[in-house]
C-alpha cells in the first residue's frame, strides 16, 4: 500500500526513475515478513498433534451498529492464508524485479509499479480476510487493480476493450457473490468465517434457521452463489471469455495476475469455505467438479490451436485452474476423501511457479522478436539460452513429467479423481495427455522448427510491436533490434523460477493441511502414474514429430480436421454466442420494450408536464402584463367581489 501511494502520488510527477526501486523494495519487504510470518507459524505448529491453528492477530470494529451488531476488519492466519501470503509475495516480488528491465523506458513507469502495488496489498488482504464481508471488500478492489492493469495501454482499443470485458464479465459474478455474501451471513447471524462454519455444522442450529427453496436448502442457494464469484474471478466456464483478452496488459502482469495469483482467488474461496460445501452441498460439489474438468478439457483443446503465444498460455492458466477446481470438488471432508482438497492447493502453489516462470520467458521473447505471434518465432534456442532452459523446465512440469513439481501435484489431482469420481478421472487424464502437446507445439514453435530470422521494422512493419513497453516504449528502432534475451533483471526471476519449479515438489505438502483424522500426507504411487506419465510422453512425442522441424504435417493435419479445427481455433465460437444472445436476444426482448417505455412513457410524462405547463402559463401570462390599468381593473374587480361577499355574509 505504501508503494502504491508513494509512486502514485510522489514518483509519478517527480521522480519517476525510483518507481521501480521503491516497488522492488516494498515487495521484497512484504515477502520477507510473508516468509517470515510462514516461519513462525509452520514451525510452531509442527508441534500440535492434530492439526494448525486459526489464529486471529488482529481484530478491529469497522462499523458498529449497536444492539451486537458489528462489522470487523482484521487478519486471519490459519495453513491456507499463510501458504497464499508467501505465493502472492513471492511472485510480485519477481515479477517487480523483471519488471524493472521490461519496463524500463515506459514513460508511465512510475503509474505501472503503483498498480502493481495496488494488486498486491488487494490481494494480501483477501487471503488474510477473517470474515467474508472483508474477503468481498478486497475481492472487488483486486477486480479495480485488474482493470487498471489490463488497462494499462488504453491508447490502444483492444486493451481498453479487454479490460471493459473483463470487468463486465466479473462483475456479472460479482453480483452472484454479493447474494451469496448476504445469504450465508444471514443465516448464520456472523460474517465470521470460523463462527459461519462451525454455526452452519451445526444440525440443531441448521434444522431450526435454514430453510430451503425448490428442493435445495438456502445454505446450498447461498454457497452455489458464493462459488458463482469463483467462476468469474478463476475464469471458469462459461465466464472464462475475459482471461484471453486480458493479455493485452503487459506481460508481467499477465504473469502476475492472470496465471499466478487473482485467477486462483476462486480456488482460495472455495477451500476457504470447503467445510460448509463438503456436509451441506455434496451434490453441488459433484457439479463444481464437472465444472471444473469441462472447463479444463475444453480449453487445451481451444490451446492446441492458438498461435498467439500469450493466448496459449492464458488457456493453459484456464485449464489448470480447472484441475484445482475439480479437485476440490471430488473432495470430501475426511482423512482420505480430502486428497483431493490438499492436492488442488499443492497444485495452486507449483502452478504459480513454473507460470508465472512461462509467462516472463514469453515476456522476454517477445521483447526480442517484436511479435506475439509463433510464425514470427523459432530457433531461439541458442540465442536466448536461459529463456530457452527455463521455458523447457517450464513445459515438462506442466506436462506433469517426473521429477518436475508439476508431476507430484497433478498426480495427487488424478489420484482424488480417480478415488473419487472416474469420468472426472478420465476426462482429467486426456486433458494432461493435451496439456503436454499443446505446451510443447508451443516450445518446438517457438525454440526449434525453423531458423529465427530477425526482422527490422524496415520490413516488418511497426505493426508487429503488439505491446508498448517491450524495453523500446513502442517507438521504431534503427536496424535489426534486441541481440540479447533481456536486462540482468530480467533473467534472474527466470532462473530463481527454474530451481523452484525443480525442487518444490519434494515438499511434504500435505503435512501443511489439517485433516478430520490429523495430517493429510502427500501421496504417491507409482504404478498409479504409469498411465498419466505415459500420456503425458505422448503428447511429447506427437509434439517432436509434428512441430520441431517445418514439414506441413500439422497443416495437414489441421486441413484434415477442418470444422473441428476452426472451431476450436475460433474458440468453439463462444464470444460470438455472447454477442449474438446480447443483441439479437437481450436487446430484442428487453433492450427495445425497455427503450420504447422510456422514450414513450418516461420522457412522454416529462414532456407532457412540461407542454402542460407551457400551455397553462400562455394562457395567464396575461396576468402579468405589465399594464397598470390592467392591475387598476383587477384590483377594483376584487374589491367589488369582497364587498358583495362581506354584504352577503352580513345579509
Amino acid at each position: 500500500m505504501a508503494a502504491f501511494l508513494l509512486n502514485g502520488l510522489v514518483f509519478r510527477p517527480y521522480y519517476k526513475a525510483l518507481a521501480g526501486p521503491i516497488g522492488v523494495l516494498a515487495m521484497l519487504g512484504s515477502f520477507f515478513f510473508a516468509t517470515y510470518t510462514a516461519w513462525m507459524y509452520f514451525g510452531a505448529g509442527a508441534a500440535l498433534p492434530a492439526h494448525f491453528s486459526t489464529l486471529t492477530p488482529i481484530k478491529m470494529d469497522w462499523l458498529n451498529f449497536g444492539h451486537g451488531l458489528s462489522i470487523q476488519l482484521g487478519v486471519q492466519l490459519d495453513p491456507l492464508s499463510v501458504l497464499m501470503l508467501v505465493v502472492v509475495t513471492f511472485i510480485s516480488l519477481l515479477v517487480n524485479i523483471y519488471s524493472l528491465g521490461y519496463m524500463q523506458d515506459e514513460p508511465r513507469k512510475a503509474t505501472y509499479f503503483s498498480f502493481l502495488g495496488l494488486f498486491t496489498f488487494s490481494m494480501l488482504g483477501l487471503v488474510m480476510a477473517p470474515n467474508i464481508l472483508q474477503l468481498y471488500i478486497f475481492w472487488e478492489l483486486v477486480g479495480v487493480s485488474s482493470f487498471l492493469l489490463i488497462s494499462f495501454y488504453y491508447e490502444k482499443r483492444s486493451a481498453s476493450a479487454a479490460a471493459k470485458k473483463a470487468f463486465i464479465v466479473t462483475r456479472f459474478a460479482d453480483l452472484g457473490l454479493l447474494i451469496g455474501v448476504l445469504i450465508l451471513s444471514n443465516i448464520s447471524h456472523t460474517l465470521d468465517f470460523t463462527t459461519m462454519i462451525e454455526r452452519l455444522n451445526d444440525p440443531h442450529f441448521s434444522t431450526a434457521a435454514i430453510g430451503s427453496f425448490m428442493g435445495l436448502s438456502i445454505v446450498t442457494w447461498g454457497l452455489a452463489l458464493v462459488f458463482i464469484g469463483g467462476v468469474g474471478k478463476s475464469a471458469m466456464f462459461p465466464l472464462h471469455i475475459w482471461l484471453p483478452d486480458a493479455m493485452e496488459g503487459p506481460t508481467p502482469v499477465s504473469a502476475l495476475i492472470h496465471a499466478a495469483t487473482m485467477v486462483v482467488a476462486g480456488v482460495f474461496l472455495l477451500a476457504r469455505l470447503f467445510p460448509l460445501f463438503g456436509p451441506l452441498a455434496p451434490h453441488l460439489l459433484t457439479g463444481i467438479g464437472y465444472i471444473g474438468v469441462g472447463t479444463s478439457f475444453i480449453a487445451a483443446i481451444i490451446a492446441c490451436t492458438q498461435t498467439d503465444i500469450k493466448r496459449v498460455l492464458a488457456y493453459s492458466t484456464i485449464s489448470q485452474i480447472g484441475f484445482m477446481i475439480f479437485a476440490i470438488g471430488v473432495a470430501r471432508p475426511g482423512a482420505e476423501e480430502s486428497l483431493g482438497y490438499t492436492a488442488s492447493l499443492f497444485h495452486l502453489f507449483t502452478h504459480a511457479l513454473f507460470k508465472a516462470m512461462l509467462f516472463l520467458c514469453a515476456g522476454s521473447i517477445i521483447h526480442y522478436v517484436h511479435s506475439n505471434e509463433l510464425s514470427a518465432m523459432g530457433g531461439l534456442r541458442k540465442k536466448m539460452p536461459i529463456t530457452h532452459l527455463s521455458f523447457l523446465i517450464g513445459c515438462l512440469a506442466i506436462a506433469g513429467v517426473p521429477p518436475l513439481s508439476g508431476f507430484f501435484s497433478k498426480e495427487e489431482i488424478l489420484l482424488a479423481a480417480f478415488n473419487g469420481n472416474k469420468i472426472i478421472y478420465w476426462l482429467g487424464l486426456i486433458t494432461a495427455g493435451l496439456t503436454s502437446f499443446y505446451m510443447f507445439r508451443l516450445y518446438f514453435s517457438i525454440f526449434w522448427n525453423k531458423e529465427f530470422m530477425a526482422v527490422s521494422h524496415q520490413d516488418h512493419g511497426p505493426s508487429t510491436i503488439l505491446e508498448k513497453g517491450n524495453g523500446h516504449n513502442g517507438k521504431e528502432n534503427e536496424g535489426i533490434e534486441h541481440h540479447t534475451e533481456g536486462t540482468a533483471t530480467m533473467k534472474l526471476p527466470l532462473v530463481i523460477l527454474a530451481v523452484f519449479t525443480l525442487v518444490v515438489g519434494f515438499i511434504p505438502f500435505g503435512n501443511l493441511f489439517a485433516a478430520d483424522n490429523g495430517h493429510l500426507e502427500s501421496s504417491f504411487h507409482l504404478l498409479f502414474s504409469i498411465a498419466p506419465v505415459a500420456l503425458s510422453l505422448l503428447g511429447i512425442g506427437i509434439a517432436i514429430g509434428l512441430y520441431k522441424n517445418q514439414n506441413g504435417k500439422s497443416d495437414r493435419i489441421a486441413q484434415q480436421l477442418n470444422v473441428l479445427y476452426q472451431a476450436a481455433k475460433n474458440k468453439f465460437y463462444i464470444d460470438e454466442l455472447y454477442l449474438f444472445v446480447t443483441k439479437k436476444i437481450i436487446f430484442n426482448l428487453i433492450g427495445r420494450p425497455a427503450a420504447w417505455f422510456d422514450k414513450t412513457i418516461i420522457d412522454g410524462a416529462m414532456n407532457g408536464m412540461g407542454n402542460i405547463t407551457s400551455l397553462v402559463s400562455s394562457k395567464i401570462k396575461g396576468l402579468q402584463s405589465g399594464q397598470v390599468q390592467d392591475y387598476s381593473l383587477y384590483f377594483y374587480l376584487g374589491m367589488s367581489g369582497l364587498a358583495f361577499l362581506l354584504m352577503y355574509l352580513w345579509i
